[in-house]
């Protein structure tokens, strides 16, 4: 972890750049400055009914898994969906990502967008947290609202992924500490699968950034799915067995 820390100071000089323009303007600018994406991601609840041997898997989080700047077809979710039918898993993976969501703000609409599927998912990747780190948000805060968005998908039965952040190293070290143990230990605890860092090797890299340093092109990721797409399917396939 500390190894990986080190090599994070493009993601630092990031993080200065947008506390200071979230310093120049109010908090509902700054949020949309912070892991922002054009308000455009696609509604969970409009697609058709699933087939009976489809699954459903849910990307629930912020411009990450939106696809802040680039297109839709090269988003998070729609190349997953792709590198999982290339395994032979037929699935559809929902974005339900929203432009500059905190975990507070995820919390407040988890239980609508899960009202709004027309079944139960096989699966809720959630990847929350990277605004929260960006304003400063209390890791406390960022705990509290995580550990609340896992409750309810415990309480409703549905097995969970989480794609963690880490914190700048400008954030210093106690708030590091703090807030880079949270999906670890929520992993734990909820028993939910663990990608611990969803920039890890692409973040570093200029070739798989797009100008902001902040969010993945195309490219970089293609490279996270690759990554995180084995984790997705031995999900899918012991829920199926289990």
């Amino acid at each position: 972890m500390t190894s990986l820390i080190r090599k994070l100071a493009p993601y630092a000089g990031a993080v200065l750049l947008l506390q200071g323009l979230s310093a120049c303007s109010g908090e509902n600018d700054a949020a949309n400055q912070s892991l922002a994406t054009p308000p455009t991601p696609t509604a969970v609840a409009s697609a058709g009914a699933e087939k009976a041997d489809m699954r459903l898997v849910v990307a629930f989080g912020d411009s990450l898994y939106a696809g802040y700047g680039v297109l839709p077809q090269e988003s998070f979710p729609a190349q997953l969906e792709k590198a999982l039918a290339a395994r032979g898993i037929a699935a559809t993976v929902r974005n339900a990502g929203v432009s500059g969501d905190t975990s507070s703000a995820g919390l407040r609409r988890l239980a609508f967008t899960l009202d709004g599927l027309d079944r139960k998912p096989d699966l809720v990747m959630v990847n929350l947290g990277g605004n929260d780190m960006l304003r400063g948000i209390d890791p406390a805060e960022t705990r509290a609202n995580l550990t609340a968005i896992c409750e309810e998908l415990k309480k409703r039965g549905i097995p969970i992924m989480l794609t963690g952040m880490i914190a700048a190293p400008n954030m210093g070290r106690d708030y590091a500490d703090a807030f880079n143990a949270i999906y670890g230990d929520l992993a734990k605890r909820y028993d939910a699968v663990l990608y611990p860092f969803f920039l890890d090797q692409v973040v570093t890299d200029p070739a798989l950034m797009l100008p902001d340093r902040i969010h993945p092109n195309p490219k970089g990721l293609e490279k996270i799915v690759g990554r995180v797409t084995p984790l997705v399917a031995a999900a899918l396939k012991q829920d199926a067995t289990g």
